[in-house]
């Protein structure tokens, strides 16, 4: 099960009621951040959700209002007395402008692992989850990102009575483990059916319109996505920021086949983005206006 927290869902600038970029992902004991715009901690701890278990933060980019919020909350973690590493990923220059940020925070009790992305499209595999980078297409260098879960398929009790494989190996099996025993090796494989539909993620912001974008996106569970603008007569704004309408997303949304769409990161201008989901709808059913914390936990589908 993912637990998935929209932090923030202000682009530019934080308001009274709207903070800056961020999301929030809890899996098994372990929390991934995207983005950290201003706010993030105040939003983290109006949630009632904890700094502790955070050990991935990822970077779309390093405009200021996505990752602002670095500094306090590495002061944060060090303050708590906080050891466990903490992995950091994003776009080229990385530990250039993170370690900038940290002036004001130079000393850490925790070390700092980097990943740089240097390629159009990165994966890694971090806590149990597939986290892929794919490059979208701002006004300086960008990345979306997915996260997703896997399935292994169903024990196949019948194969591995039929094999005979010993029943003290059908647990560490079931867990993906390759054994080797009395002059056996007894695979995963074996034992298991086809993969079964896991549960994906995918986060988007500061982008227009990409075919990476619908390729990553396909089959998300929930695609969180920019809105920047609701006025159909922003789309000319839109395209010189390089930014997208909530028109444009759902679009995106559509052609991904996704299951739901957030919109998120809107302009400061933008004071009441449900207006406009009517005709956002109409494009594609499944949109809904993201908003603060905003939550929702994400869990493998029922099987009869």
């Amino acid at each position: 099960m993912l637990d998935i927290c929209l932090l923030g869902s202000g682009g530019m600038m934080p308001l009274p009621y709207r903070w800056l970029t961020s999301l929030m992902v809890r899996y098994n004991g372990s929390s991934l951040l995207i983005d950290c715009g201003e706010g993030t901690q105040i939003a983290v701890k109006e949630k009632g959700w904890s700094f502790k278990p955070i050990d991935v933060i990822c970077f779309t980019h390093y405009h200021g209002d996505h990752i602002s919020g670095l500094p306090g909350l590495l002061l944060t973690m060090g303050n708590a007395e906080r050891t466990e590493p903490l992995t950091l990923i994003g776009p080229k220059g990385l530990e250039r402008v993170v370690n900038a940020l940290r002036v004001i925070a130079p000393e850490l009790p925790f070390p700092i692992e980097f990943r740089e992305i240097k390629e159009a499209e990165e994966e890694f595999e971090l806590n149990g989850y597939h986290l892929k980078a794919f490059r979208v297409n701002h006004n300086v260098l960008c990345y979306g990102y997915t996260l997703e879960l896997s399935r292994a398929g169903k024990f196949q009790l019948e194969e591995a009575l039929r094999l005979e494989i010993p029943k003290q190996y059908w647990s560490r099996l079931q867990k993906g483990e390759t054994i080797e025993a009395e002059g056996h090796v007894y695979t995963p494989d074996m034992v298991l059916g086809k993969p079964r539909k896991g549960i994906k993620l995918t986060y988007c912001t500061d982008t227009r319109p990409t075919k990476s974008i619908v390729d990553n996106a396909a089959g998300s569970d929930l695609f969180i996505c920019e809105g920047m603008y609701g006025e159909k007569d922003k789309e000319a704004k839109a395209r010189e920021h390089k930014h997208m309408t909530f028109y444009e997303a759902a679009k995106l949304a559509k052609d991904a086949g996704v299951k739901e769409l957030w919109l998120t990161h809107y302009s400061p201008s933008l004071t009441h983005p449900e207006e406009y989901m009517e005709e956002v709808r109409k494009i594609f059913p499944m949109s809904k206006a993201g908003k603060d914390k905003k939550s929702v936990e994400l869990d493998f589908e029922k099987e009869d």
